[in-house]
């Protein structure tokens, strides 16, 4: 999951648009292109549907893997604590490869045959919460000794069954939560869902992702608050102050040989960029011996050399295959948990289709592009949890606020940072060089992302009538409890003896679980206290995201299956009657040239500079 799922980035533009005017998706031939400065800057490089040159592509899907970068490690970091893993480097390098590796294979699905949309998929936090909730209960507990670095050996067989068992665990709920993403995704039943599901239960579900992992955020930043402040400081510095200073960068093309072009730097990759200065102050206070030596003392966790010489001992190639890490298992308790990450999942992935392709120049996306799309994120955390990332996958909506940056929309652009994902996934040594980022400087950053996530549930009440005392009363009280009722319950474990091993289990991690907690009460109480629609924001809400029904030519070019399949099963009259496939329709006859031209294949540019130089570093 990512934070800003409404956010189009329209207002945002990263590069100069001259000598591009005419290129532009939806713009037809001899329009005047000079019509106002906010319609240059909505106009698209490429749409959905064209294929840029090849290095375009590799750069731009560079760009996108960046951009992912934070959400993506942060969460086998994350894991790491309540798997016992905190003083074995490597297997966390192994963990942040397999993730890598995954989230390429599950965006090539997506691409390919899911909702079709140039949409990145990575690690979701709808699914931490209830991960950390399994791994804290008693039995999940790690020894004391696991957290002594002096006293674990990470390759003795006990510390391996330590943290093999409870991921083996973790991996069994998972793939069998997912079934049911499947299941809702290719059985059409996400457009039943939504009928319920309306901002108040939203709001408070999202909100209390970031709410709920403040712990883990101040435990991290309080290694070395100096150091953590940095980081915070560096990312909202540039991410909010210097996002419109444009940086000259030298650059090269045919017409204007060696210039320099201004380019957004910090606008596109302030978190990065943040890490990366931190980093390297921490890397320089090691070598220098700014930082404390001895581990006892304050700051040595702010040390680069923490993890040892876990890059030089991680191999140059390792491959992640399925069952890497045992046998999975599966916990009745963890598999309901799951079910509730699943479903928050579902619903902001919804958002951010509708989202992608008002960015992409692509048509609202159809119910059997949905619900293949859906169905397609389903199977991706079912091979999630196959290969033991320890989460599962969905649609990463910074990404989609990149292409209001890049102004690229094509789909070929997240094909090749697909490939690129899973090469990174393979080459061991990039996941070891992660692994050696401070704790800090991680605490600092997930001050900032866990920040944005929750103002990012808060944002969905726009759409709600906040002026009601009903929705003031049914949102405070949601995200009250939803802090409250697993606050009491972790520290007191033992409340819940029903007698019945399994449903105290079961109670146990859901109590736990903030963003189920608050959830349910939000849709509850949505659902039956007295309320108009346009009160309880459900007009609104469906306005902003208004699904397209009737399957015309543009939306068959974009939303088809691939290799001319969808023609092919045009010609069978029972596929009207399978949800995620596309049913045919013939191209009306009184169509304008006019209104079909937003989709026009475009000849690769001859000068593409200004879309490199809008990524390059």
């Amino acid at each position: 999951m990512a934070p800003e799922k409404e956010s189009n980035g329209m207002d945002n533009y990263a590069f100069a648009v001259d000598g591009m005017v005419n290129r532009f998706c939806g713009l037809p031939d001899g329009q005047d292109a000079d019509t106002s400065e906010e319609d240059g800057r909505n106009k698209l490089a490429y749409c959905v549907t064209d294929a840029p040159p090849w290095y375009l592509c590799i750069i731009l899907g560079i760009q996108h893997c960046l951009t992912a970068f934070g959400g993506i490690i942060a969460i086998p970091l994350i894991l790491s604590q309540g798997l016992c893993l905190q003083h074995d480097g490597l297997t966390q390098s192994h963990l942040i490869s397999t993730i890598f590796f995954v989230s390429g294979m599950c965006t090539l699905l997506q691409v390919t045959l899911g909702v079709r949309l140039p949409i990145l998929q990575g690690g979701t936090f709808t699914l931490l919460a209830p991960s950390m909730a399994l791994l804290s209960m008693p039995e999940w507990a790690c020894p004391a000794w696991t957290q002594n670095a002096t006293l674990v050996n990470t390759s003795s067989p006990e510390f391996i069954h330590v943290w093999q068992s409870r991921m083996q665990v973790l991996q069994g709920s998972i793939m069998v939560g997912s079934l049911f993403q499947v299941l809702v995704g290719f059985s059409g039943l996400i457009g039943l869902f939504m009928r319920f599901i309306g901002p108040l239960t939203i709001a408070p579900t999202i909100s209390l992702i970031g709410l709920s992992l403040f712990d883990s955020a101040g435990a991290n930043a309080g290694n070395h608050w100096g150091i953590s402040a940095m980081t915070t400081c560096l990312i909202v510095l540039f991410s909010q102050y210097l996002r419109h200073i444009a940086i000259p960068m030298p650059t090269y093309s045919k017409a204007k040989k060696f210039h320099t072009s201004r380019m957004y730097i910090f606008q596109i990759l302030p978190v990065l960029l943040g890490i990366t200065v931190s980093w390297l102050i921490c890397y320089l206070f090691t070598i220098y011996n700014v930082l404390p030596s001895e581990p006892d003392q304050y700051g040595y966790l702010a040390r680069t050399d923490v993890k040892g010489d876990v890059i030089g001992s991680a191999p140059w190639f390792r491959f992640p295959y399925p069952g890497q890490w045992g046998l999975p298992t599966v916990s009745l308790a963890g598999v309901l948990g799951i079910l509730a990450g699943v479903i928050s999942s579902m619903i902001e992935s919804v958002g951010d289709y509708h989202a992608c392709a008002r960015l992409s120049g692509a048509p609202p996306p159809p119910k059997h592009a949905i619900s293949r799309g859906i169905g397609i994120e389903g199977l991706g955390c079912l091979l999630a949890g196959a290969w033991g990332t320890g989460n599962g996958t969905t649609s990463y909506s910074e990404n989609v606020g990149a292409l209001g940056i890049t102004k690229v929309g094509s789909r070929m652009v997240i094909v090749a940072g697909g490939f690129i994902m899973i090469i990174i996934g393979v080459f061991g040594k990039i996941g070891a060089i992660f692994t050696t980022i401070p704790t800090p400087v991680i605490g600092g950053m997930f001050l900032v992302m866990f920040g944005v996530i929750s103002a990012a549930g808060i944002s969905n009440l726009q759409y709600a009538d906040m002026n009601s005392s009903r929705n003031i009363f049914i949102f405070g009280f949601s995200v009250f409890t939803g802090l409250a009722v697993p606050n009491w319950i972790i520290k007191n474990p033992s409340a819940i003896a029903t007698g019945i091993v399994e449903l105290d289990q079961v109670l146990q991690v859901l109590l736990t679980t903030s963003m189920f907690v608050g959830g349910f009460f939000g849709f509850i109480l949505d659902n039956t206290i007295p309320g108009t629609k346009r009160e309880r924001g459900i007009v609104a809400w469906n306005k902003a995201h208004e699904d397209d029904s009737e399957n015309t030519l543009e939306s068959d070019e974009v939303y088809g299956l691939p290799c001319g399949i969808s023609s092919r099963l045009s010609s069978c009259s029972w596929v009207r009657y399978v949800p995620f496939c596309p049913s045919y329709k013939a191209r009306p006859e009184n169509i304008t040239p006019s209104s079909s031209i937003s989709l026009d294949k475009k000849e690769p540019s001859k000068n593409d500079t200004h879309i490199i130089v809008a990524v390059a570093l």
